[in-house]
């Protein structure tokens, strides 16, 4: 009887699990790899094996989200004209100091410079100790002239608030680089119910002075922009000059304080003679 039994069981395939039997049939269907010449075998790929969630898994992180496109504007001269302001308070500062102040048609060229850079070049004969303390008389003169209502008004420019507007509408994110105090570009700005349009504000307060790159690359790491997709937007030869020592694209303005020669000496890429201008060169050359 025993021997009977064995006799039957030989006969009775063994039984295995559906899960294996699954497994066994998706590998039937999928196709089998040549043999490696090392004699090891060939992996085989199987869909929807983990070795495959995890390589999807590993694309998907390493996918990169586009760098944004940014437009970095200067503020006095391009945003805003505020040349009245800055002349007095140099005036200001050079009388105090007992010395004759420098032409206004000087003191316009050195818009944009941080303050000690700008007495360097209004006074190139002084030393470093002077050129600090003039630079320090200019902010006292500045702050009187607010605390006393002496400030002069400093509009927009005509056609910048709608320039803008299109700007950020269209997906540009928007930042200032400037050689303003935090402050003071915090005061214009706020003046103009600009505080909230832009996404990275720069000023001599953090950096140094132009044409040092300092400024666009911060503004570039705020914003998540790379030098390929970053415009500086401004009315000098300093912004120009800023714009290639950081990479980027720069458009020079003919309405600010630095003549269109020197703009294009300077690196621009191109000029605008009209607010207008501005959205069509930048998508041009961005």
């Amino acid at each position: 009887m025993r021997r009977a039994w064995r006799c039957i069981l030989r006969l009775i395939p063994p039984v295995r699990n559906a899960a294996a039997n699954g497994a066994d049939a998706a590998a039937a269907t999928q196709p089998r790899a040549p043999p490696r010449r090392d004699g090891r075998p060939s992996p085989v790929h199987v869909a929807g094996s983990r070795a495959e969630a995890d390589v999807v898994a590993a694309g998907a992180e390493a996918v990169v989200q586009a760098p944004a496109r940014l437009a970095v504007f200067d503020c006095d001269g391009t945003l805003v004209d505020s040349q009245a302001n800055i002349c007095v308070a140099c005036e200001a500062a050079f009388v105090g100091a007992g010395m004759p102040p420098p032409p206004r048609a000087a003191i316009r060229r050195i818009v944009g410079l941080s303050l000690v850079e700008a007495m360097q070049v209004l006074l190139p004969e002084a030393d470093d100790a002077s050129h600090r303390r003039l630079a320090q008389d200019y902010k006292d003169a500045y702050g009187a002239m607010r605390i006393s209502g002496a400030l002069q008004d400093e509009p927009l420019f005509v056609g910048i608030e709608q320039v803008l507007a299109d700007l950020a509408a269209s997906g540009w994110v928007l930042g200032v680089a400037t050689g303003k105090s935090d402050r003071g570009l915090a005061h214009v700005l706020a003046a103009h119910g600009l505080a909230d349009r832009f996404v990275t504000l720069q000023t001599a307060d953090r950096h140094p002075s132009k044409p040092h790159p300092a400024m666009l690359e911060a503004a570039m790491a705020e914003a998540g922009a790379v030098p390929a997709t970053t415009v500086m937007i401004g009315d000098t030869s300093f912004d120009m000059a800023m714009a290639r020592a950081a990479g980027a694209r720069g458009i020079g303005v003919a309405w600010g304080y630095h003549a269109v020669g020197e703009l294009t000496l300077a690196g621009a890429d191109c000029v605008a003679t009209d607010v207008a201008d501005l959205p069509g060169l930048m998508m041009e050359i961005a």
